[in-house]
């Protein structure tokens, strides 16, 4: 079964680039994302630009509308995400909370839809 474990933190939380603390934590996703591929869990994943690039889009009344910056206002953002192949919920916890943005954000972890023909 598939699970996408998006990442939350606050922006700014966490290991910041040029700290001496990033390189390690980089390292740790790398670490992780090997891990995935080398057990054929990995499907796909990525991290997300700020959310001070976001533009979210909406139609009323036909007429399409964009704000800048997130959909929701709130301390943690979505900076990524991971899209695993897992045996169960309990294996797909047990991955999400191997990543590194779980010592100081948190991890959703959330079962895709199965679509029957």
């Amino acid at each position: 079964m598939q699970y996408i474990c998006l990442i939350y933190s606050a922006e700014g939380a966490g290991p910041q680039r040029g700290t001496a603390d990033f390189g390690p934590f980089m390292q740790a996703y790398g670490a992780f994302t090997a891990e995935m591929q080398e057990t054929g869990r990995f499907i796909a994943g990525d991290a997300l630009q700020s959310v001070a690039t976001a533009t979210c889009v909406s139609v009323k009344d036909g007429k399409t509308i964009t704000t800048d910056g997130p959909f929701a206002e709130t301390k943690e953002q979505l900076g990524g995400y991971y899209l695993l192949d897992c045996e169960s919920l309990d294996d797909a916890l047990a991955q999400a909370a191997k990543i590194p943005t779980a010592q100081h954000g948190r991890i959703e972890v959330r079962p895709l839809v199965v679509w029957d023909n």
